[in-house]
């Protein structure tokens, strides 16, 4: 990877910070989002690692301190979701969790033959 011979060059502006969240609410890859500031700018000097940087700061600040698991019950319940999960009854340890879009539970409820549609994941990955 090449160094940058002028450190302003590969400074990103506000409006690209802005631009690069809103690409990545778009789920655009970070190599893409790279590629189209490049062809935006010939003289951009920004480097994948950099983009890749900033992505995982948006991330960090809009999860707030909450781990994983918290802020797939927090999306969920901003979206629409419901969420039902069960924990062990010796520990607090979380031993199931269901996340469902409230179309998907009223169709379940429309078509109930359909429901057995489950995927038990392990280790190994989903055992069909």
């Amino acid at each position: 990877m090449a160094m940058c011979k002028n450190w302003q060059a590969a400074k990103l502006t506000e409006e690209q910070l802005i631009q690069i969240e809103q690409f990545r609410k778009s789920h655009v890859p970070p190599c893409n989002i790279l590629r189209l500031f490049r062809e935006q700018n010939v003289g951009c000097a920004v480097s994948a690692q950099k983009i890749y940087n900033i992505v995982a700061k948006i991330k960090k600040n809009r999860m707030q301190g909450r781990n994983t698991v918290e802020e797939v019950l927090c999306l969920s319940a901003i979206r629409d979701y419901t969420v039902f999960y069960r924990n062990r009854e010796d520990s607090n340890m979380l031993s199931d969790i269901v996340v469902a879009h409230l179309t998907s539970i009223k169709m379940l409820r429309m078509w109930p033959y359909v429901q057995h549609a489950t995927v038990k994941s392990g280790r190994d990955g989903p055992d069909w």
